[in-house]
């Protein structure tokens, strides 16, 4: 009969560099000094929750872990950098064995060691984002699919299909069944080609981004040899923003930590805003159940906002079921209660935003620290045109300029060949939407279209002007083109008689239907939210008398925002202009947040599901705790449109707020005369 004994580890007393207790307050203390074994660490917003992982780590090396023993895992490099810097100024010296980076790098890392059990040469390259596009595009040219008999997808969607079903770790067909439904006819053709771009990657001995996360968790699920070394190898694991994690960074996680189970994730899940790019909100959820023997912490203790602001936050996100709770405790000062704006429309919600701003830069607080927060891009629609008239400097948090983007332009040109039919620029980039046609075709087709645009009409074109030059050019047009050229002379023609040509609104949504939210289907994964945006531009098209003002105050605004491109200089004050999603992880002294309206915050389409919705409401705390000293709720009540202005419902997130925490302006127009 044989027994187990157990051998206790024995060290001499440690004598800690770092005196814990005085820089951590108590909560964080509790998860810095956490025993060994699984830890979920609950940090709420402005709670220190990069303090408490770089403290923990800190720990773990005074308690003589050795540094290549620990783990820690990031979302960005920058991250990563800091966070290596900051444990170094810590114990005061540099700690190079530490493996610490974002999931990629130490995925690139332990495959390079290992290229030959991942079923490559170690001398494998990695393929940036253009490469892998240009490698579908050459798998499409080899498949048999007949690609010009409907639209078939480009290589950008494809590519962005073929990373979802990998992060996601779905089937390709029940992704394409339940995101890409308009693309289901093709399922078969789509999955082919999936599986000619894996093989093209392997026969060529490269990688692309995804695989660097896919081939590490495959290494650990198929080689049992390497999966226990590495188990062993790494004692403690630490996992940053672990709400972020997409299921395949949640497996490789649980793999890696199934022997030690020293596994700590911090993040919080009321800040887990990112579904639409594979993040996966049951991996923190469900972290108690997968590791029963979990210890939760939770950091509540709030430095950056005020009473006010904190009391609005735990508010928010109370009618959330999927949760952990939480209550951010405020460690400042009193302020004043966040404000409440009904605005009679966007016009004036625009106008209540310019003026505050104004009036707090003449209080003191600098441009440069306030932000107006907005769900979609086009909810700063009419601020930008505010700001502009007003002279406030401002600058654009999300990605391409909003009225750059090519979407935009591409609608834009509709409407600029058929106002002006000399505008070589608009008539160029419409021929070279078409398929087969570049730009020394679109040369070639513009001279012909110069000479027939004025001349007499062919026999049997139509009897508007431009779609009969149009018409006049089609023998010229490559084969591959001539039915979309025949489509796009079509949709001309609808542009062009007068009660169409001088509305704007309606010329947009002319164009949406003749074609071209076909053509967002094909070229774009997320051309929902773009189709989304082309329909609020015919919204604001609608204000205007003319389709010849709307576009120069199109031109103006997308002036203005060429020059927001420029460098700043140090003097420059800018309020900041950013959607929700890409200001997590800032804050400002006083933040906006516009449009809290049903259908447009919370989005119509994010309602549909329970998920959805609670999603939502978390994106609008995110928004609320950016706020450090002072915040702005504002809604407008009217939509203004073609068909009749009509009501709008206030947002579900602002009537869950008691009212007693919210300090409501009315907003009066002042008049001289009384």
């Amino acid at each position: 009969m044989s027994r187990e004994y157990v051998l206790q580890p024995f060290r001499p007393a440690v004598n800690l560099q770092i005196d814990y207790s005085k820089e951590l307050n108590p909560q964080q203390l509790a998860a810095v000094t956490a025993p060994p074994g699984p830890a979920l660490v609950l940090a709420g917003a402005g709670a220190g929750k990069t303090r408490t992982l770089i403290y923990r780590v800190a720990f773990l090396l005074e308690q003589g872990i050795p540094p290549d023993r620990i783990l820690l895992l990031t979302f960005t490099n920058k991250a990563a950098r800091e966070m290596m810097r900051r444990v170094s100024d810590l114990l005061g010296n540099e700690v190079p064995e530490l493996w610490g980076g974002t999931f990629h790098a130490i995925g690139h890392r332990l495959l390079r060691r290992h290229a030959a059990e991942a079923g490559y040469r170690p001398n494998f390259t990695i393929l940036d984002r253009e490469d892998a596009r240009d490698l579908v595009k050459a798998c499409i040219g080899e498949t048999e699919a007949d690609t010009t008999a409907t639209r078939f997808p480009k290589a950008d969607v494809l590519q962005e299909l073929f990373s979802l079903v990998v992060n996601t770790r779905k089937p390709l067909p029940e992704i394409i069944a339940r995101q890409y439904s308009h693309f289901a006819t093709l399922t078969g053709e789509i999955v082919k080609l999936e599986r000619k771009f894996q093989e093209r990657k392997r026969a060529a001995n490269v990688m692309d981004f995804d695989d660097l996360l896919v081939l590490w968790l495959e290494l650990l699920e198929k080689n049992a040899e390497l999966r226990e070394r590495y188990q062993r190898k790494f004692q403690f694991i630490l996992v940053d923003e672990y709400q972020d994690t997409n299921k395949i960074q949640g497996e490789v996680i649980d793999l890696l930590a199934a022997r030690h189970q020293n596994v700590m994730v911090v993040g919080d899940d009321s800040q887990s805003i990112y579904s639409w790019r594979g993040a996966n909100f049951q991996n923190i959820l469900e972290f108690p159940k997968r590791y029963l023997k979990a210890h939760v912490f939770k950091i509540e203790t709030n430095y950056r906002s005020t009473p006010e602001i904190l009391a609005v936050a735990n508010a928010a996100i109370t009618a959330n079921v999927h949760q952990f709770a939480k209550e951010l405790t405020p460690e400042r000062k009193s302020g004043m209660k966040p404000v409440l704006v009904a605005c009679q429309d966007s016009a004036q919600q625009a106008a209540f935003v310019a003026q505050r701003l104004l009036e707090l830069r003449e209080e003191g607080v600098d441009l440069s620290e306030m932000a107006v927060l907005y769900r979609s891009h086009f909810h700063a629609l009419e601020l930008q045109l505010e700001l502009t008239r007003r002279n406030i400097p401002f600058s654009i948090t999300s990605g391409i300029r909003f009225f750059e983007q090519a979407h935009l332009k591409d609608v834009a040109a509709y409407l600029k060949l058929v106002t002006n039919a000399a505008d070589e620029m608009a008539f160029k980039r419409l021929a070279q939407l078409l398929p087969g046609i570049g730009a020394k075709s679109a040369d070639k087709l513009w001279k012909i279209f110069t000479t027939k645009v004025a001349g007499p009409a062919a026999a049997g074109s139509a009897s508007t002007p431009l779609a009969a030059a149009l018409q006049a050019c089609a023998d010229q047009v490559p084969k591959k083109a001539a039915r979309a050229w025949t489509n796009f002379a079509i949709t001309i023609s609808q542009l062009e008689p007068e009660e169409v040509r001088t509305d704007p609104d309606r010329m947009i949504r002319v164009v949406l239907e003749a074609g071209y939210e076909d053509y967002l289907k094909e070229n774009y994964t997320n051309y929902r939210s773009r189709l989304e945006d082309l329909e609020q531009l015919a919204n604001f098209a609608a204000q205007f008398e003319n389709t010849a003002d709307f576009l120069t105050q199109l031109s103006l605004l997308s002036n203005v925002e060429a020059e927001e491109d420029k460098p700043a200089t140090r003097d420059d004050e800018q309020v900041r202009l950013t959607t929700v999603h890409q200001a997590k992880g800032l804050e400002f002294d006083v933040v906006f947040v516009i449009m809290l309206c049903e259908g447009l915050f919370p989005s119509e389409r994010s309602t549909q599901t329970l998920e959805g919705e609670e999603e939502e409401r978390r994106l609008f705390y995110v928004a609320v705790t950016r706020a450090r000293n002072e915040l702005y709720l504002s809604f407008p009540i009217l939509r203004i449109s073609p068909g009749g202005d009509s009501l709008r419902q206030e947002s579900r997130f602002l009537k869950e707020i008691p009212k007693g925490l919210l300090d409501e302006w009315n907003l009066r127009t002042f008049s001289a005369y009384g």
